[in-house]
């Protein structure tokens, strides 16, 4: 049986720390750009922390006229200069922040960068902290693979398609997996990433604050950020799992 380990996630706007940490644990990571968008979700915004504390982004997506969308059809609203709003609050929290000349110029190039679409927007922006960060997972689009199927036979199709053995899922798939017992049908193993955000890491502005944008991990710790993002990673079992 293929060792191969595949992962699928959404592309997300500036994703938390477990979205790379789960990226981490496998061969490919797929992201899947062409199931139904998601309004006011965590694909179109994220949290920085500054001086007062968390500070929500959120990218502005066209709606007239766009209720049943793909993620990979979700346009920017480029009438309003979010982009540049953006990049000035970043600045402005991690300034002073140790690994800001090293990462920040780079990070906010991409941020200004025009897109038309939120899915090309995000993933730019994924592969960006990937590497910044040093993971070297490969990154794939669903919308490039001859798959179909409802959302857990989808999971299942990506798998098989891509010849994985392993399929490593975030927690919060738990149940409909599950339910669906999409893999217990198939050959491919089933993991779960129960993962454990790091109690603390160096981080500016007084009290730590948790599951931000994996950006605030980038600037405050730099290359460090790889190992305190490993150290939250927790591979179980579905089987056991299921069974807590």
């Amino acid at each position: 049986m293929s060792t191969k380990k595949i992962a699928i996630m959404q592309p997300t706007y500036l994703p938390w720390i477990g979205y790379f940490a789960l990226m981490d644990t496998v061969d490919e990571f797929v992201l899947l750009d062409d199931v139904q968008f998601a309004r006011r979700s965590w694909q179109q915004r994220n949290q920085i922390k500054g001086p007062a504390g968390a500070i929500t982004l959120t990218v502005p997506v066209l709606k007239k006229g766009k209720r049943d969308q793909l993620v990979n059809e979700a346009e920017i609203n480029a009438e309003i200069d979010e982009a540049n709003k953006h990049a000035r609050s970043i600045q402005l929290a991690y300034a002073k922040a140790p690994c800001w000349s090293k990462y920040g110029p780079g990070l906010l190039a991409e941020i200004v960068k025009p897109r038309a679409l939120l899915a090309d927007y995000n993933i730019a922006l994924i592969e960006r902290v990937r590497d910044d960060l040093g993971v070297k997972t490969k990154l794939l689009r669903s919308s490039t693979l001859p798959i179909d199927g409802k959302r857990e036979d989808r999971l299942v199709s990506i798998c098989e398609q891509r010849s994985a053995g392993i399929y490593i899922s975030p927690t919060g798939s738990s149940d409909y997996l599950r339910d669906s017992n999409a893999f217990q049908r198939t050959d491919i193993d089933l993991l779960y990433n129960d993962y454990k955000h790091p109690a603390s890491y160096p981080q500016l502005h007084g009290e730590f604050v948790s599951h931000l944008s994996a950006i605030d991990l980038l600037l405050n710790c730099g290359e460090r950020g790889l190992e305190i993002l490993r150290s939250g990673i927790n591979l179980v079992e579905a089987v056991k799992f299921h069974a807590r």
